[in-house]
């Protein structure tokens, strides 16, 4: 939704300008409000896609501001975003609560809340879909109902597959259901697109271990018309269609026996894309399949897209929430914990620590002039030093250890049940690992680094809090530093 319309309201100038910079390098139309006023004026006939809203306004308080936004007709639909500089936990739930779509604190990444805004509004925009695909699908099983009292076993049909399963599920589901409601000993779900050559089982009735299985469509004339067309096709009788002329002489010149009699191929879409075909077939000692069969079976299926649609909406949502929350918490340089998701870490390990009368110990460990190194070799060999002074630190630590970068070259290590002894000698280690390891050799030959590493430990007398942690590390690194560098002190 590169076109959508974003309101951003904020007393701050500043962070207007930022977001609408940031928003409108991404494609999206943007106003700006100063005020919770200012914003009415807007919403009067403007109304956008998404608003992002200051928690603390001049004249309003934004959290109290949702409750009215989602009160009123107009913009109940609209997504809010809010940002706050402070977010505690209980304020965060209220938003939430009263209608907000995120919660973002201040100082935040322009990109990645732009990110946020794109998933909100891709979820929004595909929900929106999906409710009109529902409704669709509720006419057509009114339309269905009343058309034979068959139409009772699809009741059963959709009512399984509406819950929050996963589009598998949902294919597994209908197969057995359309199966048993139609007396087939064979009901597959092929996934595959027009000219596809080769389809996918995505499930079979006869055998629910039969996934993921690729199959030659130059062998299913039937699923290949239906795909092209994207229209059921019916054959009451392979030994006798012209659709399998040219099969039945391959079938003799091998003396293959086919046990099949009759097949229906249904094409399903799922939004505007074609994804597959139902396959429903009956052998040659079972009655013939019919148009009726073909009519029943596609209601059914019809009116189930759009349950296995909703799947796969949710499944997309739950991705796109995955990867925002590793956005949230990860140094896009590096890869490991950034400084934010490091202090709320680092408070978890402290406070479990205290309560079980446990040790935990921290590293800050800094590289030595590496301000050299970026002036002597550029930005590119110093990104690449960092990343591989992560991977290394990774590759040292335990499970239960945690490695994070502190800020520019400082990397922060956690370990928690380990004492000052075993904290220094694991110290050393990365010392003397990070002296003997040539950096960045793809990209020029001969960098070796030194790293200082500063140590503290709780239980002390001197440290209570996750900042007094950082503040003893901090000044044992100073120290380091001082007496020469290259060396650990506590």
């Amino acid at each position: 939704m590169s076109d959508a319309r974003v309101l951003v309201v904020d007393d701050d100038e500043g962070v207007r300008r930022s977001l609408a910079d940031a928003l409108g390098n991404a494609g999206y139309e943007v106003r700006e409000a100063a005020a919770a006023a200012a914003m009415r004026v807007v919403l009067a006939d403007w109304l956008p896609d998404l608003l992002i809203l200051d928690a603390v306004l001049p004249d309003a308080d934004g959290v109290q501001l949702l409750p009215v936004l989602k009160a009123d007709a107009a913009t109940r639909e609209v997504p809010v975003i809010l940002i706050a500089s402070r977010t505690p936990d209980e304020m965060t739930e209220l938003a939430l609560g009263l209608g907000a779509a995120d919660v973002v604190r201040k100082p935040f990444r322009p990109r990645e809340l732009v990110a946020r805004v794109q998933a909100h509004l891709r979820v929004g925009a595909t929900l929106r879909s999906v409710q009109a695909a529902l409704r669709g699908a509720e006419e057509e099983l009114d339309r269905v109902r009343e058309d034979s009292e068959n139409r009772r076993k699809l009741v059963d049909i959709l009512h399984e597959v509406t819950g929050d399963l996963s589009s598998d599920e949902i294919y597994h589901i209908l197969s057995r259901r359309v199966a048993r409601a139609l007396s087939l000993s064979r009901c597959s779900v092929i996934l595959a697109r027009p000219g596809d050559r080769v389809g996918v089982v995505a499930t079979a009735f006869d055998n629910p271990a039969l996934r993921n299985y690729e199959i030659n469509l130059d062998a299913y004339p039937e699923i290949r018309a239906a795909l092209e067309h994207g229209h059921p096709v019916l054959v009451e009788d392979l030994h006798t269609s012209p659709l399998y002329e040219d099969l039945r002489r391959e079938w003799a010149a091998n003396g293959t026996q086919v046990p099949i009699r009759s097949v229906i191929a249904l094409p399903f879409t799922l939004g505007k894309v074609q994804a597959g075909v139902f396959f429903l077939r009956r052998m040659v000692d079972e009655p013939p399949l019919t148009n009726e069969d073909v009519e029943f079976a596609d209601a059914v299926i019809k009116a189930a897209v759009a349950a296995i649609h909703r799947a796969q909406v949710i499944e997309t949502t739950k991705a796109d929430n995955a990867r925002l929350e590793v956005l949230a918490h990860t140094d896009p340089l590096t890869q490991v914990l950034n400084r934010r998701a490091l202090t709320v870490r680092l408070a978890s390990e402290l406070e479990r620590a205290r309560r079980y009368d446990s040790v935990i110990t921290l590293l800050m460990v800094d590289l030595d002039h590496f301000k050299s190194v970026n002036d002597t070799h550029g930005h590119l060999v110093g990104d690449e030093v960092l990343r591989e002074v992560a991977t290394l630190l990774q590759n040292e630590i335990r499970s239960v250890d945690v490695v994070a970068r502190y800020g520019g070259e400082e990397f922060v290590v956690v370990l928690p049940e380990t004492s000052l002894v075993g904290a220094t000698t694991f110290a050393e280690r990365i010392r003397e690992h990070v002296a003997a390891t040539p950096f960045a050799t793809t990209l020029v030959t001969g960098l070796t680094l030194t790293a200082s590493i500063g140590v503290s430990s709780y239980p002390s007398t001197t440290i209570n809090t996750v900042e007094d942690l950082f503040a003893r590390a901090d000044e044992a690194l100073y120290r380091a530093k001082a007496e020469g560098r290259n060396r650990v002190c506590l």
